[in-house]
């Protein structure tokens, strides 16, 4: 039993449990054959993004139940619900996928509708794929009720013709069939081998990457992201995530008191060390703008300049989630960077204490490759590069973990294309050749819309062996995307940027050292092109892609669809 005392006539669900004029309300309760004492408890919601639609998923519903437990353990009422996901890996190369990034704003939103309708009171949130993770956080400060975050686990690497595989490997794989160097025989095999459990993508690829910072962040228990889905391990994280949401309401410790500004910037180190996913310039912003704190994708790019790469993860490194786990997992990379002052130690976090204090008996491992000393790491600088210029005035990012210098320069004409499928199709039919720089355009947050991942693109270029190309997009990348690949460019051509005035031919000039996105063109050459340009036209008209597309902001903000904690009335947690 709890030693935890709560007086309900001051937390949210004393609008739906207290009084005589709530008995229709508690009626609905007591038919779920839920007792009366349980009713005069606090109610926690437990949202998980449980479904079939992909490996990411298929787990959190076990592990919620575990969550339960802890909850009730210590003087709670819990009360599950799921939202949606869409998973990438099955979105991805096709329209499917200018659902994945709005899903992110849908998964906050119905947690937040589901909160406020049934009057909650705290919140631990289960999540697996890329988009679901960012969104529960989001919620989380939205709301500011008590919550903890908690990863459902990465898969296991496959093996294919002797060593580790990811999903990636199968994407790339197609590339290499394109060219006629994996049969398909070759590739049939592969493809039945490469996800061989539940969890998310192995490589610190988005939904890895977003799990680091779950922890770095202070939303989630030092350790819970790290065992692979499939360890009953994760068990005990789970009902002591549960049990930690109710220590945080009996402490009256919410989510803005955890998640500061210093936290924010915390959370971008470690994206950096571990070369983590683009997409966390766009996350990182976003769950910023529920606490009401400026941080945008400049901000994001100025932590990572001054941060050491210290992982060896895949897509660019040698090794997986599971891997880093079994060396100590993010804790270790968490302790070496504070040892090494890249992280401020007195945030606190979910368990009450600092996170210098949740590490401070984290020893770093020996006789292992997966992570280097701050003091001798892979590179100076972090695994991502925020970008400007004439192409890219509100700026762009690239992914350059483990690329030689000389890699992260460019010159050469541009390949214009209006959609992801027509480059796929370029790039499959041997019409990209070395040197050429590949534009896909109108795949930003509006003119998408939904800000297309180009992962099938990238992965076929890759694939095929294709040396010197580069590609742009205003869309955005897969976190397990490698090689010279710009995103988030903005303004987006939709909205009249220079993406869209590109002709084929044009000369593109990318310096990631110098920070650099240009095109070879006079001003009056641009001005002239402005004049006769016409926005591209989509096909969206109606339902929740128009819907987006009419309030999506920019990228580099973060592709949010509100104006955030800085134009609220009130907070949900103080109703």
């Amino acid at each position: 039993m709890s030693d935890h005392k709560f007086d309900k006539s001051k937390l949210p669900s004393r609008h739906t449990t207290l009084g005589p004029e709530r008995a229709p309300h508690r009626s609905y309760l007591y038919a779920m054959g839920i007792t009366e004492a349980e009713i005069y408890q606090p109610l926690v919601g437990v949202a998980t993004t449980w479904n079939e639609a992909a490996p990411c998923n298929i787990s959190l519903a076990r592990q919620a139940q575990v969550v339960k437990r802890g909850v009730r353990a210590a003087g709670g009422t819990p009360r599950e619900f799921t939202t949606i996901t869409v998973t990438d890996g099955i979105a991805m190369g096709h329209a499917g996928m200018k659902s994945s990034l709005v899903s992110r704003e849908v998964i906050a939103d119905s947690v937040e509708l589901t909160m406020r309708g049934h009057c909650y009171d705290a919140l631990v949130g289960l999540a697996g794929c890329d988009k679901s993770l960012p969104g529960l956080m989001m919620v989380m400060v939205r709301l500011n009720v008590p919550s903890v975050f908690m990863y459902g686990g990465s898969i296991l690497p496959g093996r294919f013709q002797g060593r580790d595989i990811t999903v990636v490997d199968v994407f790339e794989a197609v590339g290499r069939h394109a060219a006629g160097t994996m049969s398909d025989a070759e590739l049939h095999e592969m493809e039945t081998v490469a996800c061989p459990s539940a969890g998310s993508c192995g490589g610190q690829f988005t939904a890895n990457t977003m799990a680091c910072v779950s922890e770095a962040i202070g939303l989630a228990l030092p350790g819970s992201a790290g065992a692979p889905a499939p360890y009953e391990s994760r068990d005990q994280y789970a009902e002591r995530s549960g049990a930690a949401v109710m220590n945080l309401l009996a402490n009256n410790i919410r989510p803005r008191d955890i998640v500061t500004l210093e936290a924010i910037k915390n959370a971008a180190v470690v994206v950096a060390a571990t070369g983590g996913s683009t997409n966390a310039a766009l996350h990182l912003p976003a769950i910023a703008n529920e606490c009401g704190i400026e941080f945008d994708l400049h901000d994001v790019a100025d932590v990572f300049k001054r941060t050491p790469l210290i992982a060896n993860l895949k897509p660019s490194g040698d090794y997986v989630a599971k891997d880093l786990y079994e060396v100590g997992g993010v804790q270790v990379i968490i302790k070496e960077l504070l040892d090494g002052g890249y992280l401020n130690g007195d945030c606190l976090t979910v368990t009450g204490k600092s996170l210098a204090e949740n590490h401070a008996d984290v020893t770093f491992p020996a006789d292992q490759d997966v992570i280097y000393r701050v003091a001798s790491p892979i590179s100076p600088t972090g695994g991502v590069v925020g970008l400007r210029g004439s192409l890219a005035t509100e700026g762009a990012i690239v992914k350059v973990a483990h690329m030689s210098e000389e890699a992260q320069r460019f010159r050469g004409p541009a390949r214009c294309f209006d959609c992801e499928e027509d480059a796929f199709s370029a790039v499959v039919g041997g019409e990209i050749k070395p040197g050429d720089c590949i534009v896909i355009r109108y795949e930003g947050p509006i003119g998408g819309p939904g800000m297309r991942e180009m992962l099938s693109t990238t992965a076929a270029i890759t694939g095929l062996g294709l040396e010197g190309v580069a590609l742009i997009t205003d869309g955005r990348f897969s976190g397990a995307t490698r090689g010279l690949c710009v995103g988030h460019i903005g303004p987006e051509a939709a909205s009249g940027g220079v993406i869209g005035l590109l002709e084929e031919g044009d000369i593109i000039v990318i310096d990631a050292p110098a920070g650099l996105l240009d095109v070879e063109l006079s001003e009056d050459e641009l001005e002239k092109r402005r004049a006769v340009w016409k926005p591209h036209p989509n096909n969206f008209g109606s339902g929740a892609l128009w819907r987006y597309a009419q309030t999506v902001g920019p990228a580099v903000n973060g592709a949010v669809t509100h104006p955030g904690a800085r134009n609220e009335g009130h907070v949900y947690a103080d109703i």
